[in-house]
């Protein structure tokens, strides 16, 4: 039943046409809130993020009050752009610092992301009562997998559904703020400084996405 449910979704947001040409535009500096579900209804974390889209860094930090049955403890600095990424402990004052092979994240669109549609959630017709967004497609690299990505006129994410053989993930943005509330944040903490980077096993690919498979 959820398979149908995604193929009908995914079906939905990608049968159109390239009535126009569009490219893909890069969201701001943000703060705000991310929840990441799987199409069966299962929470797997939801917590705050910090993204600087300028120098390719985010972090996210599950939110530690989320049923510890159904969520995951996550707390993740990501260096897009130098191929590194951090799982952090803070409790214990520990880091695994590890080789980031794919840079697909749910808050910005790729750069070959392929433009399918401008939509209207909710209602044109009543002043307040839509949100209107652009849907943004494309394959996921290294997988047969594919995303749909929807996010408004000014080019903040809304919704990813990220479609792959074994499972799929809807990530959702919320309460997002035009800036870095708290820079810091994007700095690797001390305790970290120094740790080598960990060997990666033959075959494995370690990205944002990966972290909630």
């Amino acid at each position: 039943m959820y398979a149908a449910v995604t193929l009908f979704v995914f079906m939905c947001l990608t049968a159109t046409t390239y009535a126009e040409h569009h490219q893909p535009c890069h969201s701001p500096n943000m703060t705000g809130v991310m929840a990441v579900m799987t199409l069966k209804g299962e929470v797997k974390a939801c917590g705050a993020f910090t993204y600087d889209s300028m120098g390719k860094k985010l972090r996210f930090r599950s939110n530690e009050s989320s049923p510890t049955n159904t969520s995951l403890g996550l707390d993740l600095l990501m260096f897009f752009d130098e191929g590194i990424f951090y799982e952090i402990d803070s409790k214990n004052q520990s880091c695994v610092k590890k080789t980031l092979q794919c840079n697909l994240h749910p808050l910005d669109i790729p750069d070959d992301a392929n433009f399918h549609s401008t939509i209207t959630s909710g209602s044109p017709s009543i002043e307040g009562e839509g949100l209107k967004v652009n849907v943004w497609t494309g394959p996921m690299p290294g997988s047969k997998g594919h995303y749909s990505m929807s996010v408004t006129m000014g080019c903040l994410p809304v919704s990813t559904f990220y479609f792959t053989e074994s499972t799929s993930f809807l990530f959702s943005q919320m309460d997002i703020e035009l800036e870095i509330k708290d820079p810091d944040l994007l700095v690797v903490p001390s305790f970290c400084l120094g740790q080598p980077v960990e060997e990666t096993p033959e075959g494995t690919v370690n990205s944002f996405l990966n972290e909630f498979m």
